[in-house]
């Protein structure tokens, strides 16, 4: 559940300018979440997200991507944690995760806007990913497992 109320987090904060935790407490509830402010505050830091102004001048909650570093070393450290095995098929990659990590995985995957990546489809434990061309998914597959043997 933590996990899927984390992606959801993080989807909502890219969508929405979220500015308070009231107004993320409220868009959770409205997607079905039965959550308190102090659940909120915990995600909040678990995630850490930060406030940095948003396009209307206003502030707003963020994951920090505009600092690619910062996200990409959450990515890895989350994926060589989660991930336990990638396979490569055609122009589709096959990652299998621990038990309720795909879509946490796929969420911080999906916000670092790989260019080879047509999209993304998390369930409980597996993630597809629909690369542009077989190139892109073998390559994509080296890349992870490199990440996974760490």
């Amino acid at each position: 559940m933590k996990t899927r109320r984390h992606a959801k987090i993080l989807e909502l904060i890219k969508e929405f300018d979220i500015d308070t935790q009231d107004e993320l407490l409220r868009y959770l509830r409205e997607n079905g979440f039965d959550v308190t402010q102090a659940t909120v505050s915990r995600d909040i830091k678990e995630l850490r997200l930060v406030k940095t102004l948003s396009r209307t001048g206003k502030y707003k909650y963020s994951t920090g991507t505009d600092n690619a570093n910062d996200m990409s070393s959450k990515f890895y450290s989350l994926f060589s944690d989660s991930v336990l095995s990638v396979e490569a098929a055609q122009n589709l990659i096959v990652v299998k995760c621990m038990t309720g990590m795909a879509q946490a995985v796929c969420a911080s995957m999906d916000a670092m806007y790989w260019q080879g990546f047509v999209g993304t489809l998390a369930g409980e434990d597996t993630i597809f990913i629909v690369c542009r061309t077989d190139a892109a998914a073998l390559e994509t597959q080296e890349e992870f497992r490199k990440l996974i043997s760490r």
